[in-house]
């Protein structure tokens, strides 16, 4: 009687052995072309930083691509990074190129950094740019933050005639009553005030040296809450209830006890 056959505990091993695939990289033009592609879509959607990380990513592949260092440049002047974008144009200057200096940029970003010294004087290295209206702009700007509300008034007036969108048209419009209304209170409403006020006093002002400038570094930093608010958002403490015969400071402090009976 013939042996009975054992059954195959597990399954039959393969002699043949399977190799990880290898996933061969694109072409750098094919992944620029993606990249540019996925960087539009960012831009429209308003990805702002997301957007920045792919240029970051096409900068990789192509350190010196133009397209790539503007749109990232851009981008960080409009998520309000100046910083960043000072840092990037002198990284760009430094190189020894002749095309990528970016005055323009670096005088606005020098601007949102309250440096107006120096943003004028990036200005006037960008003399015959090729953004001369963008100058126009951030020149009535530092006007207008330094007082020189009739200099701001004339260049918007200016602009204002040649505006070439209606949307642009629409903030030169508020830029141009803000600085109305500066001119009319220095010229008329404050003028009239001191007219006002008795001839005593009209002479001890006119007398009177100007006040210092105001020290940023001592100015204190204040929220404009209104009272309203901030009486609403305060919390109420209890005012603790002494015992009777108790005085606060001599009186020597009482067990839980006694003060347990006492309320």
């Amino acid at each position: 009687m013939p042996a009975p056959k054992s059954k195959p505990t597990g399954p039959a091993k393969s002699t043949h052995e399977s190799k990880p695939k290898t996933r061969v990289p694109l072409p750098v033009p094919e992944q620029l072309k993606r990249l540019f592609k996925t960087l539009c879509a960012q831009i429209d959607g308003g990805h702002h930083a997301n957007a920045i990380k792919t240029c970051d990513k096409i900068l990789r592949l192509a350190p010196s691509d133009p397209d790539a260092l503007q749109t990232k440049l851009f981008l960080l002047l409009t998520t309000d990074q100046p910083a960043a974008a000072i840092t990037l144009i002198e990284s760009l200057n430094g190189e020894g190129s002749n095309e990528l200096r970016y005055t323009f940029e670096r005088a606005y970003a020098l601007y949102c950094l309250h440096k107006k010294d120096e943003a004028r004087a990036a200005l006037a290295e960008d003399a015959g740019g090729v953004d001369e209206r963008g100058v126009r702009h951030l020149e009535a700007q530092l006007n207008y933050r330094e007082g020189s509300y009739q200099a701001a008034f004339d260049i918007y007036n200016e602009l204002l005639d040649s505006a070439p969108t209606a949307e642009e048209q629409a903030d030169i419009l508020t830029n141009i009553q803000a600085a109305s209304a500066h001119l009319d209170f220095i010229n008329t409403t404050f003028l009239h005030a001191l007219d006002a006020l008795p001839a005593a006093k009209q002479t001890q002002l006119e007398d009177a040296p100007p006040p210092p400038p105001p020290s940023a570094a001592h100015a204190p930093i204040t929220a404009a809450v209104p009272d309203a608010a901030r009486a609403q958002a305060a919390p109420k403490t209890k005012k603790p209830r002494l015992p009777k015969g108790v005085v606060l400071g001599v009186t020597p402090p009482a067990g839980p006890r006694a003060l347990a009976q006492e309320e």
